[in-house]
């Protein structure tokens, strides 16, 4: 016999595992379990008498356990009896269960939370095709059932949605500018849905994109948290840097108007001008900040000297980096800097530029017009079989999670912690949906580490931006002394 304690209060579990131990010693039960228990009480159960099992509910809809209750069993040694995975026979037969029951039986499963959410998930399991693996369901389900909340990005105050999402492929560098009228309806499908944090830039088009996402935030701007950046300047057929106090609030005032907004949410230098102070700079954009044309500042590939000097004058918000399972380089300097000065991240790219979605297959679908086909090297044929290997063991371990490899790596970045927003950038409503699972992807402190030995310096071949842009790595600004203002 198999003595059980079903929900058992905190206060009493020592008390009552310890009265299951005396039937076991008098040969009346011959193992102890607990059903619907927490990590904590399990853990105390388990100190009073070994637990053999622990039975909670867990299903393709019920997934609540995994976070927390079954790393414990696993840790303790304790086996897992699930009960009701068939989902209470939701998964047998769908809402056709529920026209089937009598009145008072239905009332009973429709105050159940699975059941009242069952025309959502209906959608995805029964109108699937029938050929879907059991890897697409699941995803499916984990999108539906992912929620985005909001997070404090830095410390002054500004509060974005856990996860953003970056405009710039809507309207340059990867192939041709996508039509306005589907990216319209993909930002707002990405506000109902919770993506509030949306990130563009003067130089993306060049400044088309801020025109986009003036267009389709027209009458929805208190909806959304808005950043865009300046400092890349085009002028006489040249590509240039500037972070001059004139330049600043030039193109500060045109992206206001092109972005039809009073204010800029978050505004960051988008690269740093070597040539100008960084003090200088920023105090130009402090200004903007006093006369209300923005409320926060952010810096984008800055190094951790130039984040400490441009703190020192008016405090950063965020800055911007790129970060995930291909590209770990900030992580020695630029985010312990941040962390210490409380500065959010922003991860951009933290799909490796979509190549941790679906590995060198990206490369063959890529127009002659994206910068990627010819001038980014880690997608250059010399670079590309070595960094294939990387995705293959993403993929591997998404498989065995039962999640996608773009969601796994997306997970990834969540679990770096609760200062870091990734932005991923997508121009299809179903990668953007499929980005939003990945907030349910749950990972265990040893598939961290397994990622992370994976995610070794040398498993990626190839420079990440090559001669396409500036890095924080080249970043450095004179010193204040030096500038003399025109």
């Amino acid at each position: 016999m198999h003595g059980h304690v079903c929900a058992p209060k905190a206060t009493g579990v020592t008390i009552e595992v310890g009265e299951l131990k005396k039937l076991v010693e008098e040969g009346k039960i011959n193992y102890i379990g607990l059903s619907e228990a927490n990590a904590s009480t399990i853990r105390r159960a388990h100190v009073v008498h070994p637990i053999t099992a622990v039975r909670l509910e867990w299903s393709l809809c019920t997934r609540d356990a995994e976070e927390e209750i079954i790393p414990t069993c696993r840790e303790l040694g304790i086996g897992i009896v699930a009960y009701s995975p068939l989902g209470r026979r939701f998964f047998s037969s769908g809402p056709k269960l529920i026209e089937n029951m009598s009145e008072g039986f239905r009332k009973n499963y429709q105050a159940l939370t699975s059941f009242q959410t069952s025309h959502c998930l209906v959608e995805y399991i029964f109108h699937s095709p029938t050929e879907d693996s059991f890897r697409s369901i699941q995803n499916k389900i984990i999108i539906k059932m992912a929620k985005i909340e909001k997070m404090k990005l830095g410390s002054q105050g500004l509060e974005v949605s856990r996860q953003g999402l970056g405009c710039m492929g809507m309207s340059a560098f990867y192939g041709p500018p996508k039509p306005e009228s589907d990216m319209i309806d993909l930002i707002h499908h990405a506000i109902d849905t919770g993506i509030t944090f949306l990130d563009t830039s003067d130089v993306y088009g060049p400044l088309t994109n801020e025109i986009l996402l003036g267009k389709a935030l027209k009458d929805i701007r208190n909806k959304v948290e808005l950043a865009t950046k300046f400092g890349v300047h085009f002028g006489d057929g040249k590509r240039s840097i500037r972070g001059d106090p004139a330049f600043v609030r030039a193109a500060c005032e045109a992206s206001l108007k092109r972005l039809q907004v009073d204010c800029i949410d978050l505004y960051y230098q988008h690269r740093v001008d070597t040539g100008v102070p960084i003090e200088v700079t920023i105090g130009e954009m402090k200004k903007l900040v006093e006369e209300g044309r923005i409320k926060y500042i952010g810096l984008s590939e800055a190094s951790a000297s130039t984040i400490r000097r441009a703190h020192a004058v008016h405090p950063i918000t965020a800055v911007q980096l790129e970060w995930s399972l291909w590209t770990r380089d900030v992580e020695e300097e630029i985010v312990p800097v941040c962390r210490e000065l409380g500065i959010g991240i922003v991860a951009y790219s933290p799909l490796g530029r979509g190549f941790l979605s679906s590995g060198a297959k990206l490369v063959e679908n890529l127009s002659e017009g994206d910068i990627r086909k010819h001038l980014l090297p880690r997608f250059q044929p010399e670079n590309l079989e070595h960094n294939e290997l990387l995705f293959d063991l993403v993929n591997e371990i998404a498989l065995k999670k039962g999640c996608t490899p773009s969601q796994l790596a997306l997970a990834w970045i969540h679990h770096q912690g609760n200062d870091v927003c990734p932005i991923p950038g997508t121009t299809k409503i179903e990668n953007l949906n499929q980005n939003i699972g990945a907030l349910s992807v749950k990972l265990s402190p040893e598939e961290m580490a397994e990622l992370e030995r994976l995610a070794s310096e040398d498993a990626v071949k190839g420079e990440r931006t090559g001669m396409v842009s500036e890095t924080w790595k080249e970043s450095d600004t004179p010193e204040l002394s030096s500038w003399k203002s025109e």
